[in-house]
Parts: C-alpha cells; sequence; structure tokens
C-alpha cells in the first residue's frame, strides 16, 4: 500500500513560528537599540490589520506598511 505524501508547507512557516515564539520572551531592548541607533523597526499588534506592519520611526511617529516584494508601501500614517 502507497503511502500518502504530506500536505506541501511554505518554508517560512517554521520560521514564522519561531519568530512568534521567541517574541513572547522579548524585554524589547533590541528595538529600543535599533530606534536609539537611528534605525525604525516594525511588529504587529494583536489588533494590527492582516497584511500590515506598524514601522516605528526612531522620532517616535509610526505608520501602517506592506511590503510589494522588496518594495515598502506606506498605507497609512498612526496617531
Amino acid at each position: 500500500m502507497a503511502t500518502k505524501p504530506a500536505p506541501a508547507t511554505d518554508p517560512l512557516d517554521d520560521l514564522w513560528a519561531e519568530f512568534e515564539h521567541a517574541a513572547q520572551f522579548d524585554d524589547g531592548k533590541a528595538a529600543r537599540d535599533h530606534l536609539e541607533a537611528g534605525r525604525a523597526v516594525f511588529y504587529r499588534e494583536k489588533d494590527t490589520p492582516f497584511g500590515v506592519v506598524i514601522k516605528h520611526h526612531p522620532d517616535g511617529h509610526r505608520e501602517l506598511v506592506r511590503f510589494n516584494g522588496a518594495d515598502e508601501v506606506v498605507v497609512r500614517p498612526l496617531a
């Protein structure tokens, strides 16, 4: 009897699972370090709409952005 092949999975699924697990233990230091160094950070909150992330700039302003391939597209500014 032939065995059934395993369902195809996205190779990034494991990476996202590891990232989400690690984020549970994050104290925010890495993000603060990036902001203090003048670099933006990207993150999601529980109510962040599907398909976008929050971009937090070193000056404090935030935007919803999405990625179109390598291009970053600002969806709208956040208050």
